[in-house]
């Protein structure tokens, strides 16, 4: 049986180039997968995939259509936040029963979803990554779990302990806005790329802050990746940031997830897997 997945751009755009990338993998590859690029992943304003409300109306578009068993954010950016409370009404039955994928700026929505309850909120890869060098791999990886292979799961999940996974930056601007889910008793990983070794500190203790009165299970830590030159050395890694404001906030530091902004990152379905 044929799987339509839709796939949309809540953020930033995508290139018709890079969409026929995908769609060639796909085919050739995944013949039961049948991806729907919407128009609107090639949309421009600004910094955006076109206009707040053009954005917002793909989306729900896509979670609402009952022809499609999954929607896979194209890629992350910025601009997922400005349509989240306003998508969270426009929701019907048929999006209850979808898969939603993505990562980066997409786990604002993955994080609304998993507030309200609705779908099956997932990290993974997203057609974005067919860009990187042997981004292939990536892409893959989503495909096939759409396809049913469970082989690209993040190693570290036991089936057993509820688990989410974001970009430390996009959590750090859930925390306290109505789009948060409770994260009580979950492993919350987390990742960043391209921000500056002082900002990760910064933002460890923004976010473990925040987490300490969530009774979470524990803190695992991504890769930090493409981290620009300061005028000065940090003077500490990023473990060690980790493992400093775990310690301070009483938050416990589970080691290394296998999740970032690379082509090595694992998929995590949010809740258990």
């Amino acid at each position: 049986m044929t799987k339509r997945i839709a796939i949309c751009a809540p953020s930033t755009p995508f290139s018709r180039d890079d969409a026929a990338r995908v769609m060639v993998l796909a085919a050739a590859e995944f013949p039961a997968l049948e991806l729907v690029f919407h128009e609107q992943c090639f949309a421009s304003e600004g910094h955006f995939a076109g206009s707040d409300s053009q954005r917002l109306s793909a989306f729900v578009e896509c979670a609402n259509d009952p022809a499609c068993d999954a929607l896979w954010f194209v890629r992350g950016g910025y601009g997922a936040n400005r349509i989240a409370v306003d998508a969270l009404p426009l929701l019907g039955p048929a999006a209850h029963d979808k898969q939603f994928l993505g990562y980066s700026d997409g786990g604002i929505l993955l994080a609304l979803l998993y507030h309200a309850r609705i779908g099956r909120p997932v990290h993974a890869p997203m057609p974005t990554d067919i860009r990187r060098a042997g981004g292939d791999a990536a892409v893959r990886r989503t495909l096939a779990w759409l396809d049913g292979s469970r082989e690209g799961l993040e190693p570290s999940l036991d089936g057993k302990t509820p688990a989410v996974a974001f970009n430390l930056m996009t959590l750090a601007m859930l925390c306290g806005t109505p789009l948060m889910p409770d994260l009580r008793g979950h492993v919350v990983m987390i990742e960043e790329v391209a921000e500056y070794h002082y900002a990760v500190d910064r933002l460890l203790f923004s976010i473990t802050n925040a987490l300490a009165s969530a009774g979470i299970a524990g803190l695992r830590l991504g890769r930090v990746s493409d981290v620009p030159e300061n005028d000065r050395p940090f003077g500490c890694e990023v473990e060690d940031m980790a493992r400093y404001w775990c310690a301070r906030s009483g938050i416990a530091f589970l080691g290394n997830a296998d999740i970032g902004h690379d082509i090595d990152n694992k998929i995590v379905p949010f809740g258990l897997a």
